[in-house]
């Protein structure tokens, strides 16, 4: 048994021990989580698991990169699939969030300033609130097209760095566990390798150590979607695309709600989970067997 998954456990091994080392070395030597060096720690963060699946890759297996981890440029529908997925996600996110008790909708980013502004002074809140207004076109609409260039572009260059190891090398390795097996598995393991920027309030603020289980929660459901339309692509750089964009259109999701928490509104919280599983289930009613031979050709 071991010796079958003597690979994938060295990546996940030395993943997490460099990305929990470097977030912890970061808090011990550093001016703290709210320091401006900190977005840099997290893309740093996201690149590890490309690196180390690249030493793997080469230096143990004596093998390739672009071909067996599929990483390939070949355009077909999936990749647009990929791109435009991320914001349906999160507006339909959007939608359900306003089906919730006590949450109502705003058109001035109240609910994602009272979860995310936690470290604002009331003044701070009231000036961008009030730039907000000023503007010729609603921010939503600003985000909302900034997070479709971002996604195909600097977004999708640092969601490459997981990518290249979750749904490239970890896919590759666990292929023979089938779609849903190999998909919850890497799920969970995503997951955990959160853990460390959760707990600092990455996505929860309001609630970091349960944070850290609805993160699991939301990895789990969100992979076999990723895995689904990487595979349909034949090519990881579809997967970083939908990363990428996802990171830059999720704030969609609490851009026009008002009330509940960040366990849950948006895209992270319940709501999030409602939309995932939905399409989740759409998966498996359109592909009941669909599977994983194509992976690693």
């Amino acid at each position: 048994m071991f010796n079958k998954y003597r690979y994938s456990l060295l990546f996940i091994a030395l993943t997490f021990f460099i990305n929990w080392l470097l977030i912890g070395l970061f808090l011990a030597l550093g001016e703290g989580w709210n320091s401006t060096a900190t977005p840099l720690v997290l893309v740093a963060y996201m690149f590890v698991p490309m690196l180390v699946a690249i030493l793997v890759q080469k230096l143990v297996k004596h093998e390739g990169v672009i071909k067996p981890l599929q990483v390939s440029f070949k355009l077909n529908r999936w990749f647009l699939l990929a791109w435009l997925l991320p914001p349906l996600l999160a507006i339909s996110a959007l939608g359900v969030s306003l089906l919730l008790p006590g949450v109502q909708y705003t058109s001035n980013m109240a609910g994602l300033l009272d979860i995310f502004g936690q470290n604002l002074s009331p003044e701070q809140v009231t000036q961008i609130q009030a730039q907000l207004e000023a503007l010729p076109i609603s921010y939503f609409w600003i985000v909302l097209i900034q997070g479709l260039i971002a996604g195909i572009t600097v977004n999708a260059v640092a969601a490459f760095g997981e990518e290249l190891g979750w749904r490239g090398f970890l896919l590759r390795e666990f292929r023979h566990l089938g779609f849903w097996r190999a998909s919850l598995l890497i799920g969970f393991i995503w997951g955990v390798w959160h853990a460390p920027v959760i707990l600092q309030g990455h996505n929860y603020p309001q609630h970091p150590l349960a944070g850290v289980g609805m993160m699991i929660i939301w990895c789990m459901l969100l992979t076999p979607i990723f895995v689904y339309v990487r595979v349909k692509a034949k090519s990881v750089i579809a997967a970083a695309i939908m990363h990428g964009t996802l990171n830059g259109t999720a704030g969609l999701a609490l851009m026009m709600v008002r009330g509940g928490n960040d366990l849950t509104v948006g895209l992270t919280g319940v709501a999030g989970f409602v939309v995932l599983l939905l399409v989740n289930i759409l998966i498996a009613w359109f592909n009941p067997k669909f599977d994983l031979e194509t992976v690693g050709e």
